[in-house]
């Protein structure tokens, strides 16, 4: 490949992977980097091997990160619940510092690849509430990053790129189709069967669902229960 080195975070789920799309689309040569730190299952991951293989990622790593340890998350500790309804304030889908913690893996893959670009998938929108999506701390980081590390002081400039920071649900799809995502093969569910099925009542599944609703176009998720797919 002959590309610009980038490092995209990649989760195996549907904003990850049109995140892909979009910084393969222009013309970077794609490092995805996915994590598992501990998360309620593993298909994510299979998911994330993939979508990075469709969209030709230059390579693909998985990192061990223990977040099980802490817990405090309904992702990483079995004896909180995944809640089955909207929240009030932060919900306990939240794992504490985690895209600061995945975003620092891609800072340092990014300076062992003279790589200046990171691209995450957060949203500003359509999502759960969570603080470590927002503009404000995505900033914040990248102040950072330019100051604490070797091609910062050198004079390279890193950008981390948020191209769906201020995309609805609906918007992020219709990209993703234009750009041959195949959605099906993603997973966003917080929890999944061992086969990949959704739950199809959490909040991912539920902006997920509403986002092919709303993007009208059909949802080719994969459900437990086949009444899911029709519920509104």
């Amino acid at each position: 490949m002959t590309g610009v080195p980038a490092v995209v975070l990649l989760s195996g789920g549907l904003d990850s992977a049109t995140v892909l799309a979009l910084a393969h689309a222009e013309g970077h040569d794609c490092h995805a980097l996915s994590f598992d730190y501990g998360q309620r299952h593993s298909v994510e991951l299979q998911a994330a091997r993939a979508v990075a293989e469709a969209h030709g990622a230059a390579s693909h790593r998985i990192a061990g990160i223990d977040l099980n340890a802490f817990g405090g998350s309904a992702l990483t500790d079995p004896d909180i619940d995944v809640p089955q309804a909207p929240e009030a304030g932060i919900p306990v889908t939240y794992v504490p510092a985690r895209n600061t913690i995945f975003l620092s893996y891609a800072l340092a893959l990014a300076e062992v690849l003279e790589a200046d670009d990171i691209y995450i998938g957060v949203n500003a929108v359509d999502y759960s509430g969570y603080p470590d999506c927002r503009p404000e701390f995505i900033d914040s980081f990248q102040r950072m990053a330019n100051l604490a590390t070797k091609r910062g002081v050198e004079g390279y400039h890193l950008h981390v790129h948020t191209p769906l920071i201020g995309w609805s649900k609906a918007e992020i799809i219709r990209c993703g189709g234009q750009l041959g995502v195949d959605y099906a093969a993603t997973v966003s569910c917080y929890q999944p069967d061992a086969e990949g099925r959704a739950c199809g009542v959490c909040d991912a599944c539920r902006l997920r669902r509403q986002g092919f609703e709303h993007a009208g176009l059909a949802d080719p998720t994969r459900y437990q229960s086949a009444d899911v797919s029709r519920a509104g």
